[in-house]
């Protein structure tokens, strides 16, 4: 299991795996972070905060989060960043720390991906619905950038957890599953107690 540190930015959102998440930037020790990040092209961690709040003293995260890589960028005043961020693996931390700045920081064990796999025969009744919510967010020009992979277990249960309207505290628990099958079924759970599903 690969072990790094990095800066982590606690928020009141979850970041998944090949999600896209923009971020206004205008606290000192994030714009910091973010040049550091820019500037040596390094991760830093997205985690759900557990408690405090996203802006003053350095609030209590989740352990388990989500590798954010900047991808795009602007600076449109001064003190003001606007980025954007795309998710990559997940982490468990392992310990933290705040800097003298107010950053945490942490030693993280990143988390291995699981070997690609099918969809579940059972979870084929998801795919429909998935399509029809890309291209409604296609027609807006909110689409995912990377290629549809709607065949690929991992892929399509990330993309479900990013874009169904579940409260923070439900989506960090599918994040934190081991099994993108698991992670599946409650989505699967959702959609039908809701009458999402096409019969």
């Amino acid at each position: 299991m690969k072990t790094m540190e990095i800066a982590i930015f606690p928020l009141q959102t979850v970041l998944f795996p090949e999600a896209t998440l923009p971020l206004r930037i205008f606290e000192q020790r994030y714009l910091d972070m973010a040049k550091e990040c820019l500037r040596d092209e390094l991760p830093f961690g997205v985690c759900l905060i557990a408690s405090g709040e996203e802006v003053g003293a350095p609030a209590e995260p989740h352990e388990v989060g989500t590798l954010a890589r900047i991808v795009d960028w602007d600076m449109p005043q001064l003190g003001l960043l606007q980025v954007t961020t795309r998710g990559a693996e997940r982490f468990r931390i392992r310990e933290r720390w705040a800097s003298a700045k107010g950053l945490l920081r942490a030693v993280v064990d990143v988390i291995p991906d699981e070997m690609p796999t099918t969809l579940n025969p059972e979870h084929n009744r998801l795919i429909p619905l998935l399509k029809r919510v890309l291209e409604e967010l296609a027609s807006q020009g909110n689409a995912p950038t990377a290629a549809y992979r709607l065949h690929d277990a991992a892929w399509v249960a990330w993309r479900f957890c990013e874009l169904l309207p579940l409260a923070a505290d439900l989506k960090q628990d599918l994040l934190e599953l081991d099994s993108h099958h698991e992670r599946l079924a409650e989505v699967f759970r959702f959609c039908a107690q809701r009458g999402l599903l096409e019969t």
